[in-house]
């Protein structure tokens, strides 16, 4: 789309330009998608969503399209696979953290939590709009990223949590002239 508005940071790749006009800030309900999102979010940890992005189909064949309950099973012999796959950030504690994420989320399941439902409650139920300069973090995000480890979970500090909440729409940190931005 030539012409259009949009978000400084989608600007200048096209991967990313398709990103941010189909997904980023679009409320994510189910699950498991917000449970990729999340250990997608992990791996970005001290790198760019840009190389995230572009690796994102590597790590989607690297950890059986993200399904918790075989990721769940990966042992170490996976873990040194996943070493040497040159497709996905090869970082060791990160790998671990998405085993131990999908074991997380599983025994949430498994105790009767929807990790969605849970996700969105912790988040107030609603998409927020918020205006003015984005933080790197908010109370929510501290909250969620507190209850997320007590949890079990990994690589889910505050600042990484506020932006799976920005990528999974429970935010909404469109730019104000952003054509997405919802009024």
């Amino acid at each position: 789309m030539t012409g259009v508005v949009r978000c400084a940071w989608a600007e200048g790749d096209p991967l990313m330009q398709d990103y941010h006009d189909r997904e980023w800030g679009v409320p994510v309900h189910d699950s498991r998608m917000l449970w990729e999102m999340l250990m997608l979010e992990g791996f970005q940890a001290g790198l760019s969503w840009r190389t995230i992005l572009h690796k994102r189909e590597a790590f989607r064949r690297a950890f059986a399209g993200f399904d918790p309950e075989r990721v769940a099973r990966f042992t170490d012999h996976d873990v040194d696979r996943l070493m040497q796959d040159a497709g996905i950030v090869r970082a060791r504690a990160k790998i671990e953290a998405t085993i131990g994420g999908a074991r997380a989320y599983l025994a949430m399941r498994e105790g009767g939590e929807d990790f969605g439902g849970w996700a969105w409650a912790m988040a107030g139920d609603r998409a927020r709009r918020r205006r003015g300069p984005v933080p790197a973090s908010t109370p929510e995000s501290e909250r969620l990223s507190k209850a997320l480890k007590r949890k079990g979970f990994k690589f889910v500090g505050p600042t990484i949590t506020y932006a799976w909440m920005q990528a999974v729409g429970m935010v909404d940190d469109h730019q104000d002239d952003c054509f997405r931005r919802r009024r």
